[in-house]
């Protein structure tokens, strides 16, 4: 008798069926798809998170994205420990004129984990740990107050109905290291080359206005897996406030007029806010208003919604940025709650999905 064969044999066997049994017990641990938990509170001051970027066992958080900041204390990004939600340390944005309105929004990282903020006074910011700490830098010129293309019909304008100030929303990076930065009411998306300075108009279009009593036109952006277009929200529009619509752009240097497209519309004053795409390429759109998550296929029809159940800790309470968590296949959605401003809804929601998500362009910049 081979004895090394016979023993051979019962080591595969029982490997095998000890991978069968991690298998199975991952599938019955795994939280049906939709579920939501809570993963982290956010402190009330500054309170109204945006933004939620994840990097490494990090998860970064940004706000407060609101407005009646004048005479309030300093945006902050807040830092949470990827694995038990724990807050490790908060990154209090310095420079801003504390006696006039200030905010940050959203938030994106690069190849070298240095956070890059949005900030309505201060442009674009990046953040670059040394040691323990979080030193702030100037990485992009605040974007230009436009004036409107009726007033200026020669030179940079902003084509919309009535002249409002830049409110800068949502950023991501292209994989040369470009950054696009939305304007929710210039009707314009701006871009920032690789090492940042100056912004450019990448983008504009009337269709990019918005109307009604939360007037935001273009926000959340993204680029799809294969980078080939980039994918943007326009909450509302001017001529319809209860609709809400997903486009597209080819990723190229200058898009035309004639190359946007119309991915989504939403009709019922969902206002469609920020985006993240899954693995497989489905599009995942946080609703504020409606206070769900959208999952749109690749063909642009709308596959399911994501609403929170009864006995849910923390409800969804205007949810806005979103992000995925490759490692539990789950989405972190940043709690906004701007209208109730309820305190106790500033959090990071998780969503199971089953979806570890597409990574987002991280580049390697100066």
């Amino acid at each position: 008798m081979n004895t090394t064969r016979i023993t051979t044999h019962r080591r595969i066997s029982f490997l095998l069926a000890l991978l069968i049994l991690l298998v199975v017990i991952g599938v019955a641990q795994a939280a049906p798809f939709g579920t939501i938990t809570t993963f982290a509170s956010v402190p009330a001051d500054p309170g109204f998170p945006e933004g939620v970027a994840v990097h490494g066992n990090s998860v970064f958080v940004s706000g407060p994205a609101r407005f009646g900041t004048a005479g309030t204390g300093p945006s902050a990004i807040q830092v949470y420990n990827r694995k038990s939600g724990a807050l490790e340390q908060t990154i209090v944005v310095s420079g801003e004129a504390l006696e006039f309105e200030h905010a940050v929004s959203n938030v994106a990282i690069d190849a070298a984990g240095r956070v890059y903020a949005l900030s309505t006074q201060l442009g674009l910011l990046r953040f670059t740990k040394q040691g323990q700490q979080y030193v702030q830098s100037s990485y992009g010129a605040p974007v230009p107050d436009l004036p409107t293309c009726v007033a200026l019909p020669a030179g940079p304008c902003s084509p919309t109905t009535y002249d409002a100030p830049p409110i800068v929303n949502d950023v991501v990076f292209d994989p040369q290291g470009n950054a696009y930065v939305t304007d929710s009411l210039q009707a314009t998306i701006f871009r920032y080359g690789p090492g940042g300075g100056a912004p450019s108009i990448w983008f504009q279009s009337p269709l990019l206005e918005g109307g009604g009593f939360i007037p935001f036109g273009t926000n959340g952006i993204r680029l799809n897996p294969a980078r080939t277009h980039v994918y943007f929200a326009v909450s509302t529009s001017v001529t319809n406030p209860s609709q809400g619509t997903i486009y597209r752009l080819p990723l190229v240097v200058a898009p035309t007029a004639g190359q946007l497209e119309v991915f989504y519309t939403y009709t019922a004053s969902e206002i469609p806010d920020q985006l993240a795409f899954g693995a497989r390429g489905d599009l995942y759109v946080s609703l504020a208003l409606s206070n769900q998550i959208s999952v749109l296929a690749a063909d642009g029809t709308e596959i399911t919604r994501i609403s929170s159940a009864p006995g849910d800790a923390i409800p969804m309470d205007l949810p806005a940025g979103i992000a995925f968590d490759s490692r539990s296949k789950s989405l972190f959605v940043a709690n906004h709650a701007l209208l109730s401003g309820n305190p106790a809804h500033f959090a990071v929601l998780q969503v199971a999905v089953g979806d570890p998500g597409d990574e987002l362009v991280k580049p390697s910049l100066p």
